[in-house]
């Protein structure tokens, strides 16, 4: 019988400039949905009446609502899998709130519509009354709480293992059109051809070599994989989180170091290297509109936090990847309260160095 898989929504391709150097190019693209490491992802779940999407009831012209609330055996199953992410020593924070304005991370349980969930940052771009994750299944089956770890994996920026490149894989394409046009799945050709015989560009993987048992992997029947030779009869992952899976987790978001000080003033060389980050604390001397930007040829992204009982929470950001710009953010900062600024680059070029600096 066929899994049921996650069904990733087709996203525009980004917009960037035409004549990026390849370089510059490549970094931007594998880094772009990644987090800024140490943010607070707070997550939460729907739970009102009016959650729900109004979808047509078949050959009836008639329209139902089906609700996005589920059942606290399904959301415990999802705690859960946060904190098998969270427990690997990860610089990201996974807090569950009730009020979904704030919240970047929103959870529904719609029957019906599929496991999915937004990939990185994307889930920014997603309205507030929205969901950015859904369950379209019972989570509590036997097998099923692989379906929870792979779509919290997606919002911490992973894709599908078995569309990289590096994977060799050769389909049987007519094959798997017709496995998943049928049940449980009941996808069109343009679904499936996106979410499995679609190759990723080799910038955005999660790894230069194929991890066959990576939580991000679909498990798939005997028939539809031609080549390599020994997984025509089919490919099993574990459903786990495998060494591959954590070894990427942890290199995008290590945990998170002291940060060092940010004096007005005072540039700071930033010594990066792409996909690496700096911390910087900031202690306003004074009450007043400051500016945090950044300095030389290079695409960085730049986010202040504002710490709140002692957790720091969105105050400012900008991504300057890919314009000639260098990040600049303006931001009123009071005396006696602590800020964090947070610097990843993408990459960088020219003779002189990169700085951030505060004034």
């Amino acid at each position: 019988m066929t899994a049921r898989y996650c069904s990733l929504a087709q996203q525009p391709a980004p917009a960037l400039p035409p004549g990026l150097a390849a370089e510059r190019l490549a970094a931007l693209v594998g880094g772009r949905r990644m987090w800024v490491n140490g943010t607070v992802l707070h997550y939460c779940f729907f739970d009102g009446d009016a959650d729900a999407s109004v979808i047509p009831v078949p050959g009836t012209g008639q329209l139902r609502r089906v609700s996005w609330v589920g059942a606290e055996e399904q959301r415990d199953v999802v705690r859960d899998c946060f904190r098998e992410w969270a427990d690997l020593g990860i610089g990201l924070v996974f807090t569950e709130v009730g009020d979904r304005s704030e919240a970047e991370l929103r959870i529904g349980f719609q029957a019906g519509d599929g496991s999915w969930s937004a990939v990185g940052k994307d889930a920014l771009r997603i309205g507030v009354n929205d969901r950015t994750m859904n369950f379209g299944w019972d989570l509590t089956a036997p097998g099923e709480r692989a379906t929870a770890l792979h779509e919290i994996g997606h919002a911490l920026g992973m894709l599908h293992e078995h569309q990289s490149p590096f994977a060799g894989i050769h389909w049987d394409d007519e094959a798997v059109y017709a496995e998943l046009a049928g049940p449980p799945n009941h996808w069109s050709r343009e679904r499936t051809f996106h979410n499995i015989l679609r190759k990723l560009d080799s910038d955005e993987v999660n790894g230069a070599v194929w991890d066959p048992q990576s939580i991000m992997e679909y498990p798939f029947p005997s028939g539809l994989i031609l080549e390599p030779e020994h997984y025509r009869s089919g490919l099993h992952p574990a459903g786990t989180l495998s060494a591959a899976d954590k070894e990427f987790v942890l290199r995008w978001y290590p945990p998170a170091d002291r940060p060092g000080p940010l004096l007005p003033f005072r540039s700071v060389p930033l010594g990066l290297g792409p996909g690496e980050q700096a911390d910087f604390r900031v202690d306003p001397p004074e009450t007043r509109e400051y500016t945090v930007g950044t300095f030389g040829d290079s695409d960085a992204v730049v986010v202040v936090f504002e710490e709140r009982d002692g957790e720091p929470r969105y105050l400012a950001g900008q991504d300057d990847g890919g314009t000639p710009r260098n990040a600049r953010i303006r931001a009123r900062l009071v005396k006696g309260r602590r800020y964090v600024v947070r610097v990843r680059l993408y990459s960088c070029w020219g003779p002189g160095e990169t700085a951030v600096m505060c004034w």
